[in-house]
């Protein structure tokens, strides 16, 4: 992730520097109204809660394993100078191998199974911008300004698809056995966020974006039994580009 975020800054310097020398006046013929963005995620889940102590503790898992990476989307609609609403989505997964740290099988072999989660969301709120995000030249110009930082927040649905399958220990009698264990389902989000906008070139931006959500929601209690409510919050770090209309 460090090199996207790394390959991010070099297109964003090189083409800062077309867009300098463009020929191309840097101006709007008005402000814009609407503007849709397109994000590589990096999903950092908090993992509070007794699902995630469970795994950790037995298999060979640590929080970093449930790391998500993704794509994430906006479209902003702006109501005021610096206020817009913001209609988003966002998609993030990863699959983790592990084994039991305390068990081998007979062969003196590991135990070994794969994690995977998965997670979609829809949301809606309200973004402001630190600063005016252009400044209008006579009554046939606007000029945007080149750097906007902005905060928001907002709330939306979240959907999760959890699987963990391969090889497990019977605790009753110790014996090996393959299985799957998944769980699925929805739960409301809440979320506040933070980034900057950088202009490179009329209409267009590099957006860097934080974003940390509150979620959680009941796991399957036929296939994990009297667990409480996994965690599903967490810090997402997004960038990519974003065009103005």
């Amino acid at each position: 992730m460090r090199r996207c975020f790394g390959l991010a800054l070099v297109v964003m310097a090189l083409t800062s520097g077309v867009a300098h020398g463009a020929d191309e006046p840097d101006f709007f013929l008005s402000p814009p109204r609407t503007s849709i963005s397109v994000r590589a995620s990096w999903l950092l889940p908090s993992a509070r809660s007794d699902w995630f102590d469970f795994v950790e503790h037995q298999l060979t898992l640590s929080r970093g394993d449930f790391t998500m990476f993704g794509i994430a989307g906006d479209v902003n609609l702006r109501i005021k100078p610096r206020l817009d609403l913001v209609f988003g989505g966002d998609y993030n997964g990863h699959s983790s191998d592990s084994e039991y740290r305390d068990f081998v099988d007979n062969s003196r072999l590991p135990i070994e199974q794969t994690t995977r989660l998965r997670e979609g969301s829809l949301t809606g709120g309200v973004r402001y911008a630190l600063r005016n995000r252009g400044r209008a030249v006579g009554s046939l110009a606007y000029v945007p300004t080149r750097l906007v930082p902005y905060v928001g927040g907002g709330a939306g649905v979240l959907w999760y698809d959890l699987v963990q399958y391969g090889d497990f220990v019977d605790f009753t009698n110790f014996n090996v056995f393959a299985d799957q264990f998944p769980s699925s389902g929805a739960a409301a989000l809440f979320y506040v966020d933070s980034g900057v906008d950088f202009e490179i070139f009329r209409h267009m931006f590099v957006t860097f974006d934080a974003r940390y959500k509150w979620a959680s929601a009941d796991l399957d209690q036929e296939t994990w039994t009297g667990f409480k409510p996994i965690d599903l919050g967490g810090l997402r770090l997004s960038t990519g580009v974003t065009f103005s209309f």
